[in-house]
């Protein structure tokens, strides 16, 4: 009777402390904005009321806006009084059982609260990953093996690494933890501490494998260093100083999460999954007076990193980065002037820490104007020398959004320019994950080594980066078709003429997922979305086309666990019906999933796609075959993609563009 009434009164006491927290129910507040510090801590409050018995034992792995249905968010821009109800999509582990659930935001209760019983567990904690690492630093055996090796226990670093799946029906919620020796270095990736294999399940909180297998060497701290600070001549070239400002300030304006520019309008959201996300972006069309709708929704779906070392060490390390760690949760603030130029305008991002609480992530994102010294578009009539020379200015809009996941920096960009085309750019930096070996030289490597050798004792392993990014276009409405262009030799076989050959295009309308799924190869097509019920006044369907960029594709065999579970790189693209449900690439629940709820098996029913809402997914990759200049840290290596208007205007949208005033700035400098 007393645990009644006790019930009772907490159930009454946090009735009481929900209505303290007023509803996101401004007009202003935009129907895909991330979820609010507030809407976080209301959250939480509502998913451990509904959970009243266990509210302690309740870990959040992921929280994030349950975007409402599309037409209801085409409803509110039409009509800003109609706002969609606000819900917040939860992942939470109890009882060693994952929920997903759906919180009302709108009426402060629980809509849905499912057990999943599927494969795969998901998004992992930073705080659990972290009390992982603890757990092994200050266990018996771990300190013995240490002691062992001759190593200082205070200058050994643990980081966490996912175990995959190889065929198990049941697996436990674990993870594998790598060690590393950081005495004379901060770069601890190429100081790993091999030979011992600790393995912690997450739902006990203790260690259920520990074998100290051997004793491998560590490369030495000497040539690892890359901090200015620590460097010593002689240096490399000094860069001239510059300066990157606009004498009126940011060329475009932001109203909360919305930005405009030039002709461009969008929305810039933050997930703890995903990171940046780009909304309803649409461009200004002169001739129609009036925003044109381009991309309802875009962002990187998940990242696929497997590593070509299949010893017993190594075997396992093929990370998801988005779906096991996750690119907001993972997302560094960005340094001014360093990782953004000097016009940024920063933008913070928010996600649920373990316990649900809102936890502040800082300059995430930065927005800025790229004056590139590039050319927008420019003639010369040579053959009217002095009287015609026109040349228009580069400049663009850049969102941008850098993601540390271990040892890898990823440099995320989403870049708009007035011409219409969305360029999207990745850069990848960071520090090698590295194998310590006995060998000094190359001469000295009699077997496949599985990577290259990037200093004494220093195997650089090899790998690759497949990006899959959800691109939701909606070209001039949500109707639209995926159109493939291809380009055929044709011979010609007029006598007119001397020519014997000449190229044109066959075009062909994809009808079915199946029709859609392409490997890009030496086969020249051109791909595009178009809107078959909209056309130009010259009779073409308005339209923009994927150019796309690094497109390698997966080298590992199709039995292969890693390749089953990331059978989203077995095409670059794919299109798929919307389907509010069919958000990530790789699954829900991606670690140690098992591929059985993927972009594979979505596509496998092979739905219709012609004239309707449809999503193009883009798979891009890098075979990374590792070299001596990726030590001790990567120089940038950039790949991306673009989106560009076909037929979409009447003509050259930028003819009119009216080129920036070259500003003269001062010598500032004083005189000695």
């Amino acid at each position: 009777m007393a645990s009644t009434v006790k019930l009772l009164f907490c159930f009454l006491l946090t009735i009481s402390f929900i209505s303290l927290f007023p509803l996101s129910s401004s007009a202003k507040q935009h129907p895909l904005d991330p979820l609010t510090p507030d809407e976080f801590n209301l959250v939480k409050i509502i998913v451990k009321r509904a959970h009243r018995l266990a509210p302690h034992n309740i870990t959040f792995q992921y929280v994030g806006l349950d975007e409402p249905e599309k037409q209801a968010v085409f409803l509110w821009q039409s009509n800003p009084a109609r706002i969609p109800h606000r819900r917040a999509r939860v992942v939470t582990r109890l009882n060693k059982q994952t929920h997903d659930i759906i919180v009302d935001i709108s009426t402060r209760s629980v809509f849905s609260d499912k057990i999943y019983q599927g494969n795969g567990f998901p998004l992992l904690t930073l705080e659990e990953q972290e009390a992982a690492t603890e757990l092994v630093l200050g266990y018996g055996p771990f300190k013995a093996s240490m002691k062992k090796r001759g190593l200082n226990i205070s200058d050994v670093v643990c980081s966490t690494s996912t175990v995959g799946w190889f065929g198990e029906k049941k697996s436990k919620r674990v993870l594998k933890i790598p060690c590393f020796y950081t005495e004379g270095t901060v770069n601890m990736y190429l100081r790993p501490i091999e030979g011992i294999t600790i393995v912690v399940d997450l739902d006990e909180i203790k260690i259920s494998e520990y074998h100290d297998r051997e004793i491998a060497p560590i490369p030495k701290p000497e040539p690892t260093e890359y901090r200015l600070s620590h460097m010593k001549p002689p240096f490399g070239p000094r860069m001239n100083n510059a300066a990157t400002v606009t004498a009126n300030g940011p060329g475009f304006t932001l109203d909360g999460h919305t930005i405009k520019w030039a002709n461009w309008n969008l929305h810039v959201g933050f997930d703890a999954r995903i990171g940046s996300v780009i909304s309803m972006a649409s461009i200004y069309d002169l001739e129609k007076h009036k925003y044109r709708q381009v991309m309802y929704r875009g962002y990187i779906s998940e990242l696929f990193i497997p590593y070509m070392d299949p010893s017993e060490g190594w075997y396992y390390i093929t990370y998801f980065d988005n779906g096991e760690f996750g690119f907001g949760l993972t997302a560094v603030p960005l340094e001014p002037l360093n990782d953004c130029p000097a016009n940024a305008v920063f933008m913070d991002g928010y996600y649920a820490g373990q316990d649900g609480s809102p936890v502040k992530s800082p300059n995430a994102i930065c927005i800025f104007e790229r004056h590139s010294g590039d050319i927008m578009w420019r003639h010369t009539e040579a053959e009217m020398p002095g009287h015609v020379r026109e040349v228009r200015p580069e400049v663009s809009l850049v969102v941008r959004m850098v993601a540390t996941v271990g040892n890898y920096d990823y440099i995320l960009d989403w870049e708009f320019k007035p011409s219409g085309s969305i360029k999207v750019g990745v850069g990848l930096t960071g520090v090698l994950e590295v194998k310590p070996v006995t060998y000094t030289n190359v001469d000295q490597i009699k077997e496949d080594a599985h990577g290259t050798l990037v200093a004494e004792n220093t195997i650089g392993v090899f790998h690759d980066h497949f990006l899959n990014y959800y691109l939701d276009l909606d070209i001039d409405g949500d109707a639209n078709s995926f159109v493939k262009t291809n380009l055929v030799t044709k011979r010609n076989t007029e006598a007119k003429t001397p020519r014997k050959s000449y190229w044109t295009v066959e075009r062909e309308t994809a009808k079915t997922e199946f029709d859609a799924r392409i490997v890009l190869d030496s086969k020249p097509v051109e791909l595009a979305l178009v809107n078959p019920n909209k056309k130009t006044k010259l009779g073409n369907h308005v339209g923009y086309r994927l150019v796309p960029g690094f497109a390698a594709s997966p080298l590992l065999t199709a039995d292969d666990y890693p390749q089953i579970r990331a059978a989203f790189t077995n095409y670059n693209v794919w299109v798929t019906p919307y389907n509010k449900s069919e958000k990530w690439a790789a699954g829900d629940h991606v670690d140690q999933s098992h591929g059985d709820d993927d972009l594979l098996t979505w596509t496998n029913r092979n739905r219709a796609i012609e004239n309707k809402d449809i999503v193009l997914w883009y798979t891009m990759g890098f075979h990374h075959v590792t070299c001596q200049e990726d030590f001790p840290v990567m120089p940038t290596v950039s790949g991306g993609f673009e989106l560009r208007p076909t037929n979409f205007f009447e003509y050259n949208p930028v003819l009119k563009v009216i080129p920036p005033k070259h500003v003269t700035w001062p010598n500032c400098t004083a005189k000695q």
